[in-house]
């Protein structure tokens, strides 16, 4: 996803907006809610949570989910990737051009003979999964209680290439601690939302849903489950959703935790916009900093440009399985050269089927062009300073597009409770290293417990 003062480089262009658990689980946390709908929600009602229909009406009501693709969308989903136009080989020896035609095509092999769609399937339809509306849109969201009845309820948000399946293995280790090596008293009650446009929540039919505007949907959400009292977590749009709602103080919002923190102070900011020599000198840590986003804005920033200009002109990943996955897979080089090593067949943070769970979770809801308009509506910096009031925990993992140094964590969050240097994962944090992530969960929050 990330932009960060992409807001500059674009403004020539814009003048306009730019796991698992059991099944008694689910039917536990079902019937905790007292105005659950007595009817499942099933794929034949799809277009009742708004994946291409008018939204139902704005009602408190909680209406429990569970998806599952027909076989016939499967076979076309092979039988597209199969049949797949492929270009020519780029003309170096590394990426520089974009994803490397043999990345590709090995993934575009596997999805279309070994992997097996139906694995995920089965195992978010073991999660207690619901829809609710708000602000006349269908929310999907993922909801596990755990079994601590002092557990402190968090809301994380996912970002763009990601999606739900980025924090599926985070579940087990928030909500129960122990059996992952942690202590009961740091236990989570976990939300997992999807974002407007993406998964399976519902797709905007007018335009306003920016950050600020699910920032407070989420504060709805929150209230609506019975939570007056909890802490909310990010990266990517997830860290521009939850440090908006932390800008917004609703009433139970107690602290933040970011994996994506934004950071960058703005004499930085201006020199890496006009390509200027760094304007201080740097400690160690600030000059990797400055090095990652150096590269991301000369060379990474492609993709964001073009959904935040003209999101609706992406057809071809619409149309195209194999487009699409090459599209997600270009978003920061650090992750596209993780997965080409996992395609190689190479042990990594990520396996083939977590790459393409995620990217066929896309295509089946078909959200790869409802979810680009997000960078449309957005006016922001990514990587710039809100100054927020209330406190702020970060994860500085080192293969994220920039290690945020704690010098300037510590000017642009002036409540910083935590900050720490995991020693290995990526942009996609919750889902390349979810112990590294969880430990940080727990840590984070517990003096406030």
């Amino acid at each position: 996803m990330t932009l960060e003062t992409v807001q500059h480089s674009w403004r020539p262009l814009r003048t306009t907006g730019l796991v698992a658990a059991a099944l008694g689980m689910l039917l536990m946390t079902v019937s905790s809610y007292t105005q659950t709908a007595k009817k499942e929600t099933t794929m034949s009602q799809l277009a009742a949570l708004q994946l291409d229909a008018v939204p139902q009406t704005d009602i408190a009501e909680i209406r429990p989910f569970h998806f599952t693709v027909t076989d016939e969308q499967l076979a076309d989903l092979r039988r597209r990737v199969a049949a797949n136009k492929w270009p020519e080989r780029e003309l170096v020896s590394d990426a520089t051009q974009g994803v490397q035609l043999e990345t590709m095509q090995k993934l575009a092999h596997y999805w279309a003979t070994d992997y097996n769609w139906r694995k995920v399937e089965a195992r978010l339809n073991a999660l207690p999964q619901f829809v609710t509306t708000i602000d006349g849109l269908d929310i999907h969201f993922i909801h596990v209680r755990s079994k601590n009845p002092n557990a402190l309820p968090i809301i994380i948000t996912h970002g763009w290439p990601g999606s739900i399946i980025e924090q599926l293995k985070v579940i087990g280790p928030l909500t129960d601690p122990v059996a992952y090596g942690g202590k009961a008293e740091d236990s989570f009650d976990v939300v997992i939302p999807s974002l407007p446009g993406y998964g399976f929540s519902g797709k905007p039919t007018a335009t306003g849903w920016d950050p600020a505007h699910i920032a407070r949907a989420w504060a709805v959400l929150m209230k609506r489950l019975g939570y007056t009292r909890f802490v909310a977590q990010g990266g990517d749009w997830g860290n521009a959703v939850t440090e908006t709602m932390a800008l917004q103080a609703p009433p139970g919002l107690i602290a933040i935790h970011t994996n994506m923190a934004a950071t960058v102070p703005a004499n930085v900011a201006k020199a890496l916009q006009y390509g200027q020599p760094a304007p201080v000198a740097f400690s160690p840590d600030e000059q990797r900093a400055w090095d990652q986003l150096d590269l991301f804005y000369k060379h990474g920033l492609g993709y964001a440009v073009e959904m935040a200009n003209r999101p609706e002109t992406l057809y071809a990943i619409a149309d195209s399985p194999v487009g699409l996955a090459a599209w997600i897979l270009d978003h920061d080089a650090a992750s596209e050269a993780l997965i080409s090593r996992v395609f190689d067949g190479a042990t990594e943070g990520l396996t083939r089927d977590d790459i393409l769970d995620n990217i066929s979770l896309y295509w089946f809801t078909n959200t790869a062009v409802s979810s680009a308009r997000l960078y449309w509506e957005y006016k922001g910096g990514f990587f710039d300073p809100r100054g927020i009031k209330i406190p702020v925990a970060v994860s500085a993992f080192p293969d994220e597009i920039y290690q945020a140094p704690k010098s300037w964590a510590e000017k642009a969050y002036p409540k910083l409770i935590f900050y720490n240097r995991p020693p290995k994962g990526g942009h996609f944090a919750a889902w390349e290293q979810p112990q590294l992530f969880s430990e940080d969960i727990r840590a984070a929050f517990r003096p406030l417990r």
